[in-house]
């Protein structure tokens, strides 16, 4: 019996004396592939901001070197401890084809997410027109793009949408044009009816000189005549800019007795 238990405990202080070795190669493995892929993960988000890249693609990277990193210390961990590394990676390789097969919409969004933080058709702050919805961009993440409408609603847009569909940017540019017309009725006086309008364009000083305002007749129509006015300001200005014309120019039509005509309906009995 005593002879039993004496092999038992030579075979566990020989296998220990063979595992140990392998043990504490795997956990040194483990921490310091740990510690590095934090330390890499670092230093690529500090080259990246030197870049001047944006903080949504350097949170994404920083993530993605962390985790395959990670990733290949485990791997490496087990085979020092002498696992068959080459099946565990085969397993993987089939777990990773099924779950992509699975999450196929999903990846879409993160590859569109991927190519609009690359691209950069557009960034946190601009406001977007974009498959029939508007608001101003406040997150852009690897799955989806989220807008604030006027009216203080959040949208929720996925990126393979946003990619596969038109995008108007309104305020990429620092200028913009607002392009209004006016009707006014066939008995005015046309020259006097564009210095009118342009006394209250001149009166703006948030209106640029140039481009030049454009102010001229743009058609005939069945109840009066389309004055068509082009003038541009700063983007951040062109609400303000919009909202001055249309009420100030029809203060001054009424000053200067200019008829703004209405659809009418003429009635004869007889």
């Amino acid at each position: 019996m005593n002879t039993t238990f004496e092999k038992f405990i030579d075979n566990m202080i020989d296998w220990l004396k063979d595992f140990l070795p392998n043990l504490l190669g795997a956990v040194i493995i483990l921490i310091v592939g740990m510690w590095l892929s934090g330390v890499i993960a670092k230093i690529v988000s500090r080259a990246m901001k030197g870049a001047k890249i944006g903080e949504t693609v350097i949170s994404f990277a920083n993530s993605f070197i962390k985790i395959s990193i990670k990733v290949l210390v485990i791997v490496a961990a087990l085979g020092t401890l002498g696992f068959n590394v080459a099946s565990l990676v085969t397993a993987v390789g089939a777990a990773t084809v099924a779950i992509g097969l699975a999450l196929q919409d999903s990846l879409k969004n993160v590859a569109s997410g991927l190519t609009i933080l690359i691209a950069k058709p557009f960034t946190v702050g601009d406001y977007l027109e974009t498959n029939g919805l508007q608001g101003t961009v406040t997150r852009i993440d690897i799955a989806s793009t989220h807008l604030l409408t006027i009216d203080n609603k959040e949208v929720i847009i996925p990126n393979s949408s946003i990619s596969t569909s038109s995008i108007v940017n309104y305020t990429s540019q620092d200028k913009r044009g607002v392009f209004l017309s006016y009707n006014v009725s066939y008995g005015s006086d046309i020259d006097k009816v564009k210095g009118v309008v342009l006394s209250v364009i001149e009166k703006n000083k948030t209106i640029f000189k140039e481009p030049e305002p454009y102010i001229v007749v743009g058609k005939h129509e069945d109840n009066g005549i389309e004055i068509v006015v082009r003038v541009w300001c700063k983007t951040s200005d062109y609400w303000n800019v919009y909202f001055y014309m249309q009420e100030n120019i029809k203060k001054e039509f009424d000053k200067n007795k200019i008829e703004i005509p209405f659809t009418q309906v003429d009635i004869h009995n007889k």
